[in-house]
């Protein structure tokens, strides 16, 4: 059996606050101990290898519930190999759990990726499927296919729910759109998260399809009405109500750095998760891509529609997004973490497992700098990113 680690030195993020000069004890794939290093160490711990790691700063794992691929490689059409690439390249930047999204297509195509990505879910390679669209407004589509929308049939949810063999975990609908409300009562009692997004829908709408079981905004902001102050829309509907977690991309294009700190005062950071909605172009460079069957031309980062000219997701990866918000919106750490780590892991019903740096847990985790650079990434014990501590 491999020895136990124990780093030591740091400025360890835990749900109860940040400990300066903390530790986290790692023994096989799990987290032992964690907390101020002068407490006693864990028997095991005796003949452990002490990593110091004065002068940074220790949080868990990343977890990313909207990704649609990295590394060159996409979760919407790549190959098993593909996937892996993309996971990997994920991995390698902080993001140790992730639910593989896909985006609009004909129904039988979308029923065999979710068999190929059930398959790697089992596996646990990945945390589960998002299906992002079809089931979204032809008015609100951004960068999915006009020909292959669809409304939201009860029926046809399921369908894509029984392809992915248990490990669907969220579904974006545009729930005013026939069958929408109906399918957010389905999701729910599936145990798969309802999410409104790519959506046309008035306030009351919204608010109708919360109380039927939806429980996140994707990509808040994004692809829906703005706010108007007679017709206030579906962003005051989901930011107000405490069932709902709202999704941010905080890549600084997606969203003005206002628009970041109005979500995280009206929701509370209990209820934000930073996303990517990274295309395969993440990690990898500028140049053209497909996203489903969409050529994306990404210019200095940004992903483009080649024709029409939408953001096509984009191109972040977690670590990015958590460097962003600690230094250009001046979030405190602990509110990052959970919106990186704790909240999206809650979300997957994973926060037993993932999401917090606690005894008993994986031991998933990121080492970062005092300026936020990641130096480090650990996932199940094993260092992906190898720091050289000494």
């Amino acid at each position: 059996m491999a020895p136990s680690k124990v780093l030591a030195g740091a400025r360890v993020v835990l749900p109860t606050g940040t400990v300066d000069g903390g530790r986290v004890v790692v023994d096989g794939t799990r987290i032992t101990d964690s907390g101020p290093a002068d407490t006693p160490v864990p028997a095991r711990a005796g003949d452990a290898e002490h990593l110091d790691c004065s002068g940074h700063w220790l949080v868990p794992g990343f977890v990313d519930l909207h990704n649609h691929g990295g590394g060159g490689a996409s979760f919407t059409s790549g190959t098993v190999d593909e996937v892996l690439t993309g996971v990997r390249t994920h991995r390698l930047h902080g993001t140790t759990t992730v639910v593989a999204s896909t985006v609009t297509g004909d129904m039988d195509g979308l029923a065999t990726r979710a068999g190929l990505l059930s398959e790697l879910a089992e596996q646990g390679d990945i945390a589960g499927i998002h299906f992002e669209g079809p089931f979204i407004s032809p008015c609100r589509k951004g960068a999915h296919s006009a020909e292959l929308l669809r409304d939201p049939d009860p029926a046809e949810v399921r369908k894509l729910l029984d392809a992915a063999r248990g490990r669907a975990r969220m579904v974006t609908l545009a729930t005013e759109l026939p069958g929408g409300t109906d399918s957010v009562r389905l999701l729910a009692e599936h145990g798969v998260i309802a999410a409104i997004g790519h959506t046309d829908a008035t306030y009351e709408q919204t608010v109708e399809a919360i109380d039927a079981g939806a429980t996140v905004a994707t990509h808040l902001f994004n692809a829906m009405p703005a706010i108007g102050h007679r017709a206030p829309g579906p962003i005051t509907a989901l930011l107000e109500d405490e069932r709902v977690t709202v999704e941010l991309i905080n890549d600084g294009t997606h969203l003005h750095p206002a628009a970041l700190q109005l979500a995280f005062h009206h929701a509370g950071a209990h209820r934000v998760a930073f996303i990517t909605d990274a295309m395969d172009a993440a990690g990898f460079g500028d140049g053209r891509y497909l996203l489903g069957p969409l050529e994306v031309d990404v210019v200095d980062g940004v992903a483009r529609l080649v024709e029409g000219d939408s953001i096509a997701g984009s191109t972040l990866t977690l670590d990015r997004a958590f460097k962003r918000a600690v230094t250009v919106d001046r979030l405190p750490v602990g509110d990052v973490v959970a919106a990186v780590s704790a909240n999206p892991a809650r979300l997957l019903g994973a926060y037993d497992r993932v999401g917090s740096l606690e005894a008993g847990k994986d031991a998933d985790l990121v080492l970062l700098d005092e300026e936020f650079e990641l130096k480090g990434v650990m996932r199940h014990g094993e260092w992906v990113v190898d720091p050289h501590l000494g």
